[in-house]
């Protein structure tokens, strides 16, 4: 079965916040109606594979089109190098 490209660039926005002490990058993905259920599982799958994102929410509103919000952990990196 071959895939068939979305032809649409979904619009993307990132921003960060704290949920339990913790910090998390959160991606909002908007994606028209034009894309079918299939695409958009595709779109979300390879997100989560390449780029480290896990689903948050997903929503499906009437006009057809699907907004979903991803997130990952954000790592903090002590340096050690000035540590004595």
């Amino acid at each position: 079965m071959a895939s068939t490209p979305i032809g649409y660039v979904p619009a993307r926005s990132v921003a960060t916040e704290t949920i339990d002490g913790r910090d998390f990058e959160v991606q909002q993905v908007s994606l028209p109606h034009t894309v079918n259920r299939h695409q958009v599982r595709k779109l979300l799958t390879e997100e989560a594979e390449y780029g480290h994102w896990e689903l948050h929410r997903l929503r499906r509103y009437r006009d057809g089109s699907t907004r979903a919000w991803l997130r990952r952990k954000v790592i903090k990196v002590r340096s050690t190098l000035g540590a004595a």
